[in-house]
């Protein structure tokens, strides 16, 4: 559905996307990860024909991004969430994918259905008639999804869709995500969230400039573990941790953190295999009862932070 080979985008010296070579499988959710700044937008505007590449190949479907006969097709082909949203807030929501619904031909009765779907699923029908300019921010991202969805494109694009949104408008816009998911549509996330990217991603790639890593989450967190990434042993106590606790995990050689959740201990080591008796040694020394002890592996957290600080070195 989208492929990339060398992908560059320069703005005069600074180089915003640089030799992106991606592939994007229909029917997969992709999660595109990075911090601000880091290319993201920059990237989808490229692959909308919002603006040019400087260098590079770039296809969606069977068309060329940057040839000026397949813009118009790709458009079509296409829609997009953008991260500043740029409704008509002196209409209503129904008038405003009405509108847009013309822009994109789709006949009468195709405006009709889709409006009223959308909007229902959205949890807007019944604010239809409402003005958008009166809307909340979570209300006016819902009225864009629905927007960029009017014409039943075969790509999604969505920019952000969640970010600055209240939990429960939030949960809306990843429950419908996921539902689209489930229609097999293909989806172009871009988010630094990583907890929704877990969530609703088939892929993800973490871009910082470069593309640094593509797979999914579960390939990601086994590359970092099996690759001598930090790994974590989660001790669960009968009673809260203590200071002293604490201080002797602290003492222990190969010992990188160690952060507390009521009686739950998290230590990241580079070996527990071979620590994990040193730990709990250190922890029943300073009077504390063990109910469990496990290992976990590297989180998309780790991954994540780890390749953006090695990109950026």
């Amino acid at each position: 559905m989208i492929e990339t080979k060398g992908l560059t985008k320069r703005f005069g010296t600074l180089t915003a996307v640089d030799n992106l070579t991606l592939k994007v499988n229909e029917g997969e959710v992709f999660g595109f990860l990075g911090p601000n700044g880091a290319g993201k937008t920059t990237t989808v505007r490229m692959l909308c024909c919002l603006i040019s590449k400087t260098s590079g190949e770039a296809r969606i479907a069977d068309y060329d991004v940057g040839k000026e006969a397949d813009a118009l097709k790709i458009r079509k082909l296409i829609g997009l969430v953008p991260d500043t949203v740029g409704l008509y807030d002196d209409l209503s929501a129904y008038d405003n994918l009405d509108f847009y619904g013309k822009l994109y031909g789709c006949t009468e009765t195709q405006r009709k259905e889709n409006i009223q779907r959308f909007l229902t699923m959205l949890g807007l029908w019944e604010k239809r008639d409402a003005i958008a300019g009166t809307f909340s921010k979570g209300m006016k991202q819902k009225l864009a999804i629905a927007r960029a969805l009017i014409h039943e494109p075969e790509l999604l694009f969505m920019d952000e869709p969640t970010a600055n949104l209240d939990p429960e408008s939030a949960k809306t816009v990843r429950d419908f995500i996921l539902g689209l998911k489930k229609e097999k549509k293909t989806i172009f996330l871009n988010t630094h969230n990583l907890d929704e990217a877990q969530r609703v991603c088939d892929r993800i790639g973490i871009l910082s400039t470069k593309l640094l890593a593509t797979g999914t989450p579960q390939e990601l967190e086994r590359a970092l573990s099996s690759g001598g990434g930090a790994r974590r042993t989660v001790v669960l106590l009968q009673e809260q941790a203590t200071d002293a606790m604490l201080a002797g995990l602290r003492q222990l050689t190969g010992v990188g953190s160690v952060t507390v959740e009521g009686n739950k201990l998290d230590v990241t080591l580079s070996d527990p295999d071979k620590q994990n008796a040193a730990v709990i040694e250190a922890i029943v020394k300073a009077g504390g009862h063990i109910q469990s002890v496990t290992i976990a592996g590297a989180s998309l957290e780790d991954v994540y932070l780890k390749l953006v600080r090695e990109g950026g070195s």
